[in-house]
């Protein structure tokens, strides 16, 4: 009997489920009540997702052995694989009861909750697993998962912190799911560097194979994408449908990039999407009818997308939808004139010394501006991060007042937070320090009080550009940030965000009259020379020509972690241009709202 149990267990570590299936139950002909071969039948079953069988077999152990908390956490899963969400939350609920000193079970509820879609009691859970085994790689993926789904990318970016000491981790799906956090927190290099250590130690890992096929796709290598997902066709003929639809969407953001949208169309359509959650598909599906000219078609499928991202960030951030909420909540309060006068004025950095802040609203043309400053040799850019974000919640851990009393920070406050800044700097970038810095992150026009706080003598570049292809831009994008998927709710919606934003803008700027040069799109596109020389002017640049490059320079850097990583590797060109006339009858409700700003800004409805 034993050697039976043996070759059962053989049969599961390579594969051959139906094989285990068969010898288990030779097994339990002769001994009905062997609780390793219900076991071994148990997973044979899940595995072939035989999923009711595979229940009634878990819930026979449970019965056998009712104080092992593994087998009521494994009939929890086998329940939640069958969307018998409550039998699912009572059986894991045992579990806990039965073991609340290890990880698992908190993980196991952790991912019923989050199938639930209750995304915050998922991190609380999730968290829960790494306080009790803080040094489990698992326990801080899923915690960093669950974070993630509450827009809590700080703590997700903690709990990852330790990730190159867990290479090569046991579980090839957990070591995939390391990547996708990796990637989804803008650190693109390190993703691929996850899945190509998978991929050394198992080539043939299918799922591993169309993941770098992806990452090579962000990072320009399209010859090198296609191969992969090419290899993954002719190597599994009989792949399942989740494996044979990721290949196809694969195949259709291909399709994309090498200007054939007819062909990404009806890989999409063909393909469907992986869920009802998967808004990532309809946003591929609406860029494909764009480039098509079905525009009734585009906005059919980007209404579907915001609807699934809404209702996602309704979960977690249910008052960013109260009906008073702002359209674009702003982090700091506006700074009066008799406010400003009661700042003490301190030491600081220079000019050449401090950041060079790239602003504006998103989509305005912030990152052609900061791959054309980073083609520069005197200048060092990085991708966009949540700095000041970071630095204001140091200060309201200390003291929830101070973003609205910056007065009171003395100079040893802000030569802290100045070293906190470049400490966080230096964690996402290699600093070479005979160059200045640039800062690109648009929505930093919210935190200029802040800002002007710790670096007074700053320069800052405003990117402009026609409000109405800003909005559109906007509402095409698939953004990770709750304040902008909740503006993008509605193009009016994003209209009032605009205004808002821009309006806070001008209204500090009039207070803190900081150094700003205002970069318009437009003319940027009609005489990148002449606008390369304002530039560099402006930044005491001695030669311009360096920022005509950035496109070569683009090519060279790799990943490049914003929505406009396939456009910037492009010399400057008109497409961009007075697109939204096209999405014209969308428009009829926000172009009252924007009009004051419009005119602010010289634009017309007419471009």
């Amino acid at each position: 009997m034993s050697n039976l149990l043996q070759a059962t267990s053989l049969a599961i570590q390579r594969g051959d489920f139906p094989a285990a299936e068969s010898l288990s139950r030779s097994v339990l002909e002769g001994d009905p009540a062997s609780e390793p071969a219900l076991f071994f039948l148990a997973i044979s079953l899940q595995y072939q997702g035989k999923l009711e069988p595979a229940i009634e077999t878990y819930a026979r152990l449970t019965e056998l052995s009712p104080a092992t908390a593994v087998h009521w956490s494994n009939y929890g899963t086998a329940l939640r694989e069958a969307e018998r969400f409550e039998e699912a939350q009572s059986a894991y609920a045992e579990a806990l009861r039965l073991d609340d000193k290890t990880a698992t079970p908190h993980i196991n509820l952790g991912l019923l909750l989050i199938q639930r879609r209750d995304f915050l009691a998922a991190r609380e859970k999730m968290l829960d697993a790494v306080d009790k085994e803080p040094d489990l790689p698992r326990a801080r993926i899923h915690a960093a998962i669950a974070c993630s789904f509450c827009q809590d990318f700080d703590r997700a970016e903690r709990l990852l912190k330790p990730w190159r000491q867990w290479l090569p981790l046991d579980d090839d799906a957990m070591q995939l799911e390391l990547s996708n956090q990796l990637l989804l927190l803008g650190y693109g290099q390190e993703a691929q560097a996850v899945v190509e250590e998978l991929l050394n130690r198992a080539p043939d890992n299918a799922a591993a194979r169309l993941r770098l096929a992806t990452l090579y796709e962000r990072i320009n290598r399209l010859d090198d994408a296609e191969a992969l997902i090419r290899s993954v066709a002719a190597d599994f003929p009989r792949m399942g449908a989740p494996m044979m639809r990721a290949m196809e969407h694969a195949l259709a953001s291909l399709a994309i990039r090498r200007r054939e949208p007819g062909k990404a169309k009806e890989l999409l359509l063909d393909a469907g999407p992986n869920g009802p959650e998967d808004m990532t598909y309809y946003f591929d599906l609406a860029e494909a009818h764009d480039k098509l000219g079905e525009y009734e078609a585009a906005m059919r499928s980007l209404e579907t997308a915001h609807a699934i991202k809404i209702d996602e960030i309704r979960r977690v951030a249910p008052e960013q939808f109260e009906p008073d909420a702002p359209a674009l909540p702003t982090p700091v309060p506006r700074v009066s004139i008799e406010e400003y006068r009661s700042w003490p004025r301190f030491e600081a950095p220079d000019a050449r010394n401090s950041p060079v802040f790239i602003v504006g609203f998103p989509r305005s043309g912030t990152t052609l501006l900061e791959q054309m400053l980073d083609a520069h040799p005197a200048l060092q850019s990085m991708d966009e991060n949540p700095f000041f974000n970071r630095l204001a919640d140091t200060l309201k851990r200390h003291d929830s007042r101070i973003l609205a009393s910056l007065e009171v920070l003395r100079q040893f406050d802000v030569d802290e937070l100045r070293k906190q800044y470049l400490l966080m700097v230096t964690e996402r970038i290699r600093r070479r320090w005979d160059a200045q810095l640039v800062d690109k992150n648009p929505l930093n026009l919210l935190w200029l009080p802040f800002m002007h706080r710790l670096y007074p003598n700053a320069k800052y570049i405003l990117a402009l550009r026609h409000p109405c292809d800003v909005l559109l831009s906007c509402y095409m994008q698939n953004f990770r940030s709750a304040i902008l998927v909740t503006a993008c709710a509605t193009i009016e919606r994003l209209a009032e965000a605009y205004v808002e934003g821009m309006q806070t803008w001008l209204a500090n700027t009039e207070v803190l009259q900081p150094n700003v040069l205002m970069s318009r799109y437009e003319d940027l596109v009609a005489d990148p020379p002449q606008k390369a020389r304002e530039i560099a002017a402006f930044l005491d640049l001695e030669d311009a020509s360096p920022l005509l490059r950035f496109d070569a320079h683009a090519r060279g850097k790799g990943y490049i972690g914003t929505p406009s990583y396939s456009q910037v590797i492009e010399p400057i060109n008109t497409k961009g241009l007075g697109r939204w006339l096209k999405y014209r009858p969308y428009f009829d409700k926000a172009l009252p709202i924007l009009e004051p700003m419009m005119k602010r800004w010289g634009y017309t409805a007419d471009l």
